[in-house]
């Protein structure tokens, strides 16, 4: 299995394998599929996913399964409480063998916080469906609407298997040497507009690279050569630690798919600038330079 293999699952791959999957005695270990439909002007995904999703899929609530909510101090979206998560992943009817798939709407910006919380628990087998539902859609793959019961899992989850930092680290870690990658629009990074929380601009040290450009026009992550050579163009290498975040901390996980198929580790920011901006001791810094 490549780097991508082990990271994405085309369309074409997953049709196949739920078809295997077909003849597979109950109570086997299978694939199961996670439908994380949300975007900031729409977080709650409950009617788009009625309205059609990939058959068999489960929806999963991010604002409510994939975070937990504290004060504004803490960021729009801080990790969820790790026996919370557990529970939430039981309810999706996940089990210790099984295998996951995970999409969204589009993009898999969304989707990329479930792929990395999972890993962060200890469930390292979770992929991302390469080009999200459009993807399955353009492919020709059918749709199922409504929202079905699911059958509870059994699966045991730890926590804190991938490297995060907190808010008091984040200077400490700039300061260092750390490469921390501002993954927001452009406009958010250099102050020119902030649509939500209460200060704009960017952590001092940070570069910009936003998310979209981890994508093809169609969606799809870009080959792993090219995404090197982008996060290299801000100075990225391997020689240096390399952290990530963004508004909440939901979109700086694609750029740690991202990351992860160029051949880079990084960390995760939690808190995101959600949490930074919400706390006026900190610098903020403005323009297009870190």
């Amino acid at each position: 299995m490549t780097n991508r293999d082990s990271i994405l699952i085309t369309v074409d791959a997953l049709q196949a394998r739920l078809e295997s999957e077909r003849d597979f005695p109950a109570g086997s270990p299978r694939t199961r599929l996670l439908d994380v439909r949300w975007t900031m002007p729409q977080p709650d995904g409950r009617e788009a996913f009625a309205a059609g999703h990939l058959p068999g899929a489960v929806y999963v609530d991010l604002d409510t399964q994939l975070a937990q909510h504290k004060t504004a101090q803490d960021g729009r979206h801080p990790l969820p409480d790790p026996a919370d998560f557990q529970a939430a992943a039981r309810s999706w009817g996940l089990n210790d063998d099984d295998e996951v798939v995970v999409y969204d709407g589009g993009g898999n910006y969304a989707s990329a916080r479930a792929w990395w919380l999972l890993l962060n628990a200890g469930f390292g087998r979770v992929r991302l469906l390469d080009g999200a539902l459009p993807a399955w859609v353009a492919a020709g793959g059918t749709l199922e609407t409504g929202s079905p019961a699911v059958e509870p899992g059994d699966v045991t989850l730890s926590s804190a298997q991938l490297p995060a930092i907190e808010l008091t680290e984040v200077e400490p870690f700039v300061a260092a040497g750390g490469k921390l990658i501002d993954a927001r629009a452009a406009e958010r990074y250099a102050g020119i507009q902030e649509p939500i929380d209460p200060r704009a601009g960017h952590i001092p040290g940070a570069v910009s690279a936003p998310t979209g450009g981890n994508l093809t026009r169609d969606g799809f992550f870009l080959p792993g050569d090219v995404l090197r050579a982008r996060f290299s163009t801000v100075g990225v290498d391997s020689a240096q630690a390399i952290a990530a975040y963004c508004g909440s901390g939901v979109t700086a996980t694609h750029t740690l798919v991202a990351l992860a198929l160029a051949g880079f580790g990084g960390a995760l920011f939690p808190g995101s600038w959600s949490q930074w901006s919400n706390h006026d001791e900190l610098p903020v810094a403005t323009g297009e330079l870190p």
